[in-house]
């Protein structure tokens, strides 16, 4: 597969600009990513990678092959056609287990975890789990090792709005709520945390963007993953008009505030 993206990928493109760096591809077992600046620049791309997959006997299943104009796509076409095969140009899709959305936001991807993480409970709810007589120690063992790592699967890459943390709260109350049978007429006192001692949902998705942050600083600087965590814009760079958008760095730098660290000076001390 490297040997195909290089013949293919290498001759035809660019790829993408993190400060200094380009980076044209992604690649994952079977699964590849081609990056471009352009949306047309992919078609010769995706033409090129077929004509050399052909000669090593293998074929591009065009009805698998989803295309995404990451941010505006006002102008964007539905589809593209590379060698008389119609793409779609899709809003989102999943990669690795995770939602890709045309806004770069993780509002959606969080969305989505948080609908399934609610799912799994209801399941157990239906089996009766909550409402048996097994302990709490048990029920939140239970609660730790199969619902709550569905809910945080791919939540080290999430940028972080406000909006997105009174979700991720709200869930958390839910599902303690849930498991400790607590019910909104109830009118009891909000003491789950004294009660399970289970920290708050946010701290552990900061815990684990911080885990990826750390994994990633040890790397070596020639590493791809390094030099996009590092990568600076260029001098002469603008920042478009409107609201800045909350990016993943912006979110790990927020993390680091409450240890007096800066992403440099973690960097460094990783």
């Amino acid at each position: 597969m490297d040997w195909l993206l290089e013949r293919a990928v290498g001759s035809t493109t660019k790829g993408v600009s993190f400060g200094h760096h380009s980076f044209s591809d992604l690649d994952f077992a079977d699964d590849v990513a081609l990056l471009a600046e352009l949306l047309g620049l992919l078609v010769p791309v995706l033409e090129m990678m077929a004509t050399e997959a052909r000669s090593l006997m293998l074929e591009v299943n065009w009805q698998k092959i989803e295309v995404q104009a990451l941010g505006s796509r006002e102008d964007e076409p539905s589809t593209i056609t590379p060698q008389g095969q119609e793409v779609a140009v899709v809003e989102e899709f999943v990669y690795l287990g995770s939602l890709i959305h045309s806004t770069t936001q993780s509002f959606p991807d969080i969305s989505r975890r948080n609908a399934i993480t609610r799912a799994a409970m209801q399941n157990l709810d239906w089996s009766q789990i909550w409402k048996s007589r097994i302990s709490i120690s048990t029920k939140l063992k239970l609660y730790n090792t199969c619902i709550l790592h569905i809910f945080l699967y791919g939540s080290e890459c999430w940028a972080v709005t406000n909006m997105d943390v009174n979700k991720i709260d709200t869930l958390d109350q839910w599902c303690l709520h849930k498991l400790l049978e607590i019910k909104w007429y109830h009118h009891v006192q909000n003491d789950i945390r004294r009660k399970t001692e289970q920290p708050r949902l946010l701290a552990t998705v900061q815990a684990w963007r911080l885990s990826l942050f750390d994994h990633i600083a040890q790397m070596p600087d020639k590493s791809d993953a390094k030099q996009i965590l590092t990568a600076s814009p260029f001098e002469n760079w603008r920042r478009p008009p409107g609201r800045p958008r909350t990016i993943q760095m912006k979110t790990t730098q927020q993390d680091l505030e409450p240890l007096n660290l800066s992403l440099n000076k973690a960097t460094d001390l990783a």
